[in-house]
């Protein structure tokens, strides 16, 4: 084993520290795009480019610092990036710090790497919240021009009403300005409970709940369960799991970062 590199001279970083071009197989087959040789065939057919140029067997690219797309979508290579799916439970608020000293999100991952909540759930508020390091994409997820949906269940006392349903749909005005939602659907009844799926393209504070208020709704209970292609799943209340590279390349496509758009580190 070759001994560790030492730091150069006036501080520089050593050498072994330096971003290195790697083989566009290694880091596709790394990626999870498949096995080495069906990434060689991928490439020879001529379905992947590095910042854009379509590349051949053989060529190099740097994993944390150039955009590498398969069919036009981009993949996930830089191993920088961290993606987290956490299923949000209630009484955790959706910030890095809290002064009044209550539980946050950041209470349920790692400390290391560091990474951020994209959007916001209100404390009582559960269900699905992605963490990431990865600005750009936060930023698109969350900025309500790349229109991403954002999917609720509500569990509301008593009936949906048709009226209800039909004012959720056409705007609801509250303080902040009107508020429509994407969809609205019934998703059944047990007893005087009924489930309610609620589609938004937006996220401001507590809208969901301000809406169903709105429109004469009672809400006992309010889960985010889908977040673009990005369902929940079945994870559990607390934990978290990394995304896989099939699910960042889909929220990539949701917000329009394909070819030709660098990442950001």
């Amino acid at each position: 084993m070759s001994p560790p590199s030492r730091p150069s001279p006036g501080g520089a970083p050593a050498e072994a520290d330096q971003p290195r071009p790697e083989r566009v197989q290694k880091v596709l087959a790394a990626a999870g795009i498949g096995s080495r040789r069906a990434c060689e065939e991928l490439i020879a057919a001529g379905r992947v480019t590095v910042d854009g140029q379509v590349v051949t067997l053989g060529a190099k690219a740097d994993p944390r610092q150039q955009v590498i797309t398969l069919d036009g979508e981009r993949i996930h290579t830089n191993p920088s990036l961290v993606y987290l799916l956490l299923n949000k439970p209630t009484g955790f608020v959706t910030t890095v710090a809290d002064p009044q000293g209550r539980p946050t999100v950041m209470d349920l991952v790692p400390a290391t790497p560091r990474v951020y909540p994209v959007g916001r759930l209100d404390r009582d508020t559960e269900g699905l919240l992605i963490l990431t390091n990865d600005g750009e994409l936060a930023n698109r997820l969350a900025h309500p021009s790349f229109e991403v949906d954002k999917t609720y269940v509500a569990q509301i006392r008593g009936p949906a009403k048709r009226r209800a349903i039909r004012g959720l749909l056409e705007g609801v005005a509250l303080e902040d300005g009107t508020a429509r939602a994407r969809s609205v659907r019934e998703l059944g009844a047990a007893g005087d409970r009924t489930l309610v799926e609620i589609v938004l393209a937006e996220g401001r504070k507590r809208e969901v709940r301000r809406m169903l208020q709105a429109v004469g709704l009672p809400l006992e209970r309010l889960a985010r369960v889908k977040i673009g292609p990005l369902p929940l799943g079945d994870i559990a209340p607390g934990k978290f799991r990394p995304l896989t590279g099939a699910e960042v390349r889909n929220l990539y496509g949701a917000v329009g970062l394909h070819a030709g758009t660098r990442a950001v580190s």
